[in-house]
């Protein structure tokens, strides 16, 4: 019988994942991705233990991404504007509390590693192919029409109030700024939140402490430019949001000082939907489930999508070796049991419900 064909739309962190998850030497899978994969503006992301320890052990990518820099996080800090350190939580128990640890990684690097995976002659199972610059259907994963006709009706990602620049910035340039030194040392893997006013810095390390990664969030109606129908990949004005954080104390300043270019995207949160499958489609990831940087599980959720999808099609070809839509279908819906109706929507909804509110930075 022929290979059992899978497509997956998207080349993002869900979409290489569930292909690394489904690979095996009697199927077929091709990842469709819209983009290049071409150079992106640089971004932080991090993996909690639910993740890292599928990602690093699992799939055996751990050794590899030690050798891009990843770097196990050490603690989370909120500072006020003035420099005082108000809250920390050290995350050294997390090990031997769950296993695996909170890691932290330049998102080009785990990207490549993950795309490394799916597609090297390396590893178990028949390769992936993955088709860049495609035009598919549907690759939008917060406004897609593959949602919609899962759905039967629109869904769309709404905005949050808040918009998002990104940068990353060479370690050694802060250091010389003896101010944020004061505060904080770029070159250890902690997580800091600086919050002031209605807005905040949240910043991290990676690459073994090379580059510094910095997220700042703003109320959209503060912002100096339009953040509407912005992408992962849009440029923001380096200007403008210099002048948002005018008033921000130099010292706190210092991190959008240094950056050469910046990314901008406005958050938007999708309620929980009432499925994930239809026929032979499921959707997994953002398109399912997207989250707020708040929640710290947007990647990490995915690589979970992924990892039920390569537990429930196991041995698929063998157990259903007619490959029927019928059977297409109830794996489907088994693994959409699996990942959201086994817990009670209503945890769903408050989850949503908070992190809507935790977002939204609090007015000194």
């Amino acid at each position: 019988m022929s290979p059992f064909k899978i497509i997956i739309v998207g080349g993002g962190i869900a979409g290489l994942a569930a292909a690394i998850a489904l690979r095996d030497d009697e199927r077929d899978i091709t990842v469709l991705e819209q983009s290049s994969i071409s150079q992106e503006i640089g971004a932080l992301i991090s993996l909690q233990p639910n993740a890292s320890k599928i990602v690093e052990d699992q799939w055996g990518l751990g050794s590899r991404l030690r050798e891009q820099g990843s770097m196990i996080d050490e603690a989370f800090e909120i500072y006020n504007i003035k420099g005082e350190l108000q809250s920390q939580i050290l995350l050294s128990a997390v090990s031997s509390k769950y296993g695996a640890d909170r890691v932290c990684y330049h998102r080009a690097d785990l990207h490549q590693a993950l795309r490394e995976r799916a597609t090297s002659p390396d590893y178990p199972g028949r390769p992936v192919e993955l088709r860049l610059s495609s035009r598919v259907l549907d690759c939008d994963c917060e406004n897609g029409t593959l949602r919609k006709a899962v759905l039967g009706e629109d869904m769309e990602a709404r905005p949050t109030g808040l918009s998002a620049y990104r940068m990353m910035i060479p370690t050694d340039e802060l250091v010389k700024e003896t101010d944020f030194m004061q505060v904080i040392d770029p070159r250890k893997c902690r997580t800091a939140m600086v919050i002031g006013q209605d807005r905040r810095l949240v910043m991290g390390p990676a690459r073994n402490g090379s580059v510094y990664g910095v997220v700042a969030l703003v109320p959209d109606e503060r912002m100096n430019e339009s953040s509407k129908d912005t992408s992962w990949t849009t440029k923001g004005d380096r200007g403008k949001m210099l002048d948002t954080f005018s008033n921000f104390p130099t010292w706190a300043q210092r991190p959008l000082l240094s950056a050469k270019e910046v990314g901008l995207w406005q958050l938007r949160d999708l309620d929980p939907l009432s499925t994930w499958c239809r026929g032979r489609v499921l959707l997994i990831g953002d398109a399912a489930h997207a989250m707020l940087p708040t929640q710290g599980q947007g990647a990490g959720q995915a690589v979970e999508d992924a990892e039920a999808l390569g537990a429930f099609y196991k041995d698929f070809e063998k157990r259903h070796p007619d490959r029927s839509l019928s059977d297409v279908r109830k794996t489907n819906e088994d693994i959409f049991n699996c990942r959201y109706e086994r817990l009670p929507r209503y945890k769903c909804i408050v989850a949503k419900q908070r992190s809507r509110v935790q977002i939204r930075p609090k007015t000194e």
